[in-house]
């Protein structure tokens, strides 16, 4: 097992659970000033930048996956081996409870406990939790869609649209769900704080909605018969060789 990419994937994952709680932290005070507009323009760029900040530290030496959502989806779609998959799991479990542990030992255990995953109740419709499973799925397979898409067809992008990709699934699901998309970067302040309501939405959702982002990328990427023809007539002009973002350099 490549050392170096673990090491990769529990730095980048710290980097993405620790800025983003800081940037929670951060929200909470300018709250008092800017009021809820604060709080909804930081908390989404504070995640979506910490991510771009591990993709450009980690990501050569890991593929940069720092949720085990992309992981399940990376070994679904042959990237990577189920035992790379696994030590990835922990590598990032390692990196996201040091996250929150920093900010208990920095901060306070009430920032550690506003950094917990939870939907707004609005009071009507499905029960919050149901909603929250349901929107989880739908917004981790469209995350994980588009980091099987770029990392394979657009890899020198990746550090751009993926990180905005994260940014626009907060604006649209901080509300409504939580906007997690990633199950350690829930259950790591979850446990530290001792907060566990709704918990089993985190651990679930984002890996069945990767299962339904790989089927979907499949789905619209079907392997390019016209590339495999090329292949075997030794035309290799058009090939593009550069490596999926995904994969471990």
């Amino acid at each position: 097992m490549n050392f170096r990419a673990l090491v990769g994937e529990a730095v980048g994952t710290f980097v993405l659970v620790g800025g983003g709680s800081l940037g929670v932290a951060t929200a909470l005070v300018t709250a008092q000033t800017a009021g809820f507009l604060g709080l909804f323009l930081i908390v989404p760029f504070a995640f979506g930048l910490s991510l771009m900040a591990g993709i450009a530290i980690a990501g050569d030496a890991s593929g940069g996956h720092f949720n085990p959502a992309v992981t399940l989806a990376a070994v679904l779609d042959g990237r990577v081996s189920w035992v790379t998959g696994l030590g990835y799991a922990v590598a990032q479990a390692i990196g996201a409870f040091a996250a929150s542990l920093f900010v208990l030992l920095t901060l306070t255990a009430d920032v550690v406990k506003n950094t917990v995953n939870k939907p707004v109740d609005f009071g009507a419709g499905p029960d919050m939790w149901i909603r929250a499973f349901s929107i989880e799925i739908v917004l981790t397979a469209i995350f994980v869609a588009v980091i099987l898409t770029v990392a394979s067809k657009r890899p020198s992008q990746a550090g751009i649209i993926i990180p905005l990709t994260l940014v626009a699934i907060h604006f649209v699901g901080m509300a409504a769900s939580g906007a997690s998309v990633n199950p350690i970067r829930s259950l790591a302040p979850a446990v530290v704080s001792g907060s566990y309501d709704g918990l089993w939405v985190y651990l679930t959702a984002p890996f069945l909605g990767s299962i339904v982002g790989w089927a979907l990328y499949k789905l619209l990427n079907p392997a390019d018969e016209a590339l495999d023809d090329e292949i075997e007539d030794g035309d290799m002009d058009d090939f593009d060789d550069e490596d999926d973002a995904l994969e471990p350099a």
